[in-house]
């Protein structure tokens, strides 16, 4: 019985067909097939200056519950729309400033939360290096006692129980990275969406 890579344990155990796990593994914190984002450039996003302070008066707050709900991911694009359109009729001194200032907002709360997502795919990542890495030893345990003149059988099934145990552990946190991978990239696009259905509004 062979020994097992990382990867060639992750093929091994995957054995639907359909590998989950990059193209290309230069970075062992990033086990996605989307390309890595470290961080994402509100530049990109807001092409028009963005000032320093914050708002003033009746619109600050009506700008921190738009912000609030522009953020949650359970409110879908599609509700977004309306929730920007009765800010600006309700508000008639919305300029471009305060739009801008409703954009960097919910940019610095969406791209914390991303971080977050990112940060917690490394740990998954590196968690699912660390049990590969556990099923090859076993497997290499397992050959060392069947090369053995007397066969500890009794010790053999309970490495094989073991080692039964760990690959579907790995088999199902492996299938979950889909929509793991998915998140990081939903919310870049949540906030190009935002950025421009608010630009939609500037006077």
């Amino acid at each position: 019985m062979r020994q097992y890579s990382y990867f060639g344990a992750i093929l091994s155990l995957l054995f639907s067909g359909n590998p989950v796990w990059a193209a290309t593994y230069s970075d062992p914190s990033w086990p996605c097939i989307q390309r890595k984002v470290e961080t994402l450039s509100l530049g990109l996003m807001w092409p028009h200056p963005i000032q320093k302070t914050g708002l003033q008066g009746n619109i600050a707050a009506a700008a921190g519950e738009l912000v609030e709900k522009l953020a949650l991911r359970r409110i879908s694009l599609e509700e977004t729309q309306p929730l920007i359109a009765e800010f600006v009729q309700a508000n008639s001194d919305v300029t471009l400033d305060v739009l801008g200032y409703v954009f960097k907002q919910t940019f610095e709360r969406i791209a914390t939360d991303r971080d977050n997502i990112m940060e917690g795919i490394a740990k998954y990542s590196f968690r699912q290096i660390a049990l590969s890495q556990k099923v090859d030893k076993t497997r290499t345990r397992m050959t060392d006692l069947m090369k053995a003149a007397e066969p500890d059988f009794d010790a053999v099934d309970k490495l094989e129980e073991q080692l039964d145990w760990d690959e579907r552990i790995f088999k199902v946190r492996a299938k979950s990275l889909t929509y793991v991978c998915e998140t990081p990239i939903l919310l870049e696009k949540r906030l190009f969406a935002i950025a421009r259905e608010l630009l939609k509004h500037a006077p």
